[in-house]
């Protein structure tokens, strides 16, 4: 679906059928609706009402009646755009938490101008990308979801990962032309035979790297953050200080926190509590149950030493649970006037 006028609703797909309904409702209504998805979701919406520039009467009335059982009256709404998406979500979340959805909505659009990668294999990716230059490998990254990011960042050669992390935090909004010209190149070598696609706003800066990073793996994050310790001091220290970390527990919401420690055994959590702050074992025992926080204080009262190693695979696996979370919207980190754990 292309920034343009939408002739007909043979290929929309559910949530464009939705963009579409809000899109004819005024904005009272559009947002209080739109307050009914989550985050994620109203986010995948505002991306297809910003593609969708003007739409066909026809096509909003059949949407109409398919979404709807009721008919809705008054004259439609044909227009849709970046400004009536950012009018709807700040009626319906508010200005902070609409810039917020509004820049998901932008990455979603931006990663579609590599959507052919989706059905290609990491490996055959990294054969392409190798071939060619540290930023184009960069840009591509950048546009793409942070899973899939992560992926292929680990499978690149270590000795690069630093350079390529460096340029994605480096990219600042290349022309739509640049992109669209890498993304056909891209395309042509995977052999995919894909309708061209208009470009969108694109995406690079820090917050895309720390979201890749924040989706790897303990290992290829490291390797990252090592390398860049020799490339870039400052980036390496901007990155570590918004990357989510096991010390983070202590500036979760107590219900969140409760989700994410419900699945964690209690000798793991045990492990990865040694040597933790005060304020950070505090935080974990005020939201485990007290069958837990017993078995917890047996495992913590054990005579055993422990590597390094040991302890930070522990806390991986927690932080892997709240990763997941916040990546689905499901946990906030309020890092506000924060002081700052040592570990």
């Amino acid at each position: 679906m292309t920034v343009a006028t939408v002739q007909g609703t043979g290929s929309l797909t559910g949530v464009q059928k939705v963009a579409l309904t809000l899109m004819q409702l005024d904005k009272d209504n559009a947002a209080a609706l739109l307050s009914r998805f989550s985050e994620t979701e109203a986010a995948e919406i505002t991306a297809a009402i910003m593609q969708m520039q003007r739409v066909a009467p026809d096509v909003a009335d059949a949407a109409i009646a398919e979404v709807h059982d009721a008919a809705v009256t008054g004259r439609y709404r044909t227009r849709g755009g970046k400004d009536i998406a950012l009018g709807l979500l700040e009626a319906s979340l508010g200005s902070e938490r609409a810039a917020g959805v509004m820049s998901r909505a932008e990455t979603t659009m931006a990663g579609q101008q590599f959507d052919f990668l989706d059905g290609v294999e990491n490996h055959h990716v990294v054969q392409i990308l190798e071939a060619e230059h540290p930023q184009t490998i960069a840009l591509v990254l950048a546009h793409l979801r942070p899973q899939r990011a992560a992926g292929l960042l680990a499978a690149l050669p270590e000795q690069v990962r630093p350079d390529i992390a460096r340029r994605i935090a480096a990219t600042q909004s290349p022309s739509p032309e640049a992109v669209a010209v890498v993304a056909d190149a891209i395309r042509q070598r995977t052999g995919a035979v894909l309708a061209a696609k208009d470009p969108s706003e694109a995406v690079g800066g820090l917050p895309p790297l720390v979201n890749i990073i924040n989706h790897s793996d303990k290992r290829t994050e490291t390797s990252v953050l090592d390398g860049l310790d020799e490339l870039d001091p400052e980036l390496a220290e901007q990155i570590r200080s918004q990357l989510l970390t096991f010390m983070d527990v202590v500036h979760v919401d107590d219900m969140d926190l409760q989700r994410v420690l419900r699945g964690v055994d209690a000798t793991v959590l045990a492990v990865a509590l040694k040597g933790a702050p005060q304020p950070v074992v505090d935080k974990v025992r005020q939201n485990i149950s007290a069958r837990n926080a017993e078995l917890l204080d047996e495992e913590m009262a054990r005579p055993v030493r422990l590597r390094s190693s040991q302890v930070d695979d522990a806390r991986a696996e927690v932080v892997s649970v709240m990763r997941e979370m916040e990546a689905a919207g499901e946990l906030v980190v309020n890092r506000d006037g924060e002081d700052g754990y040592v570990d």
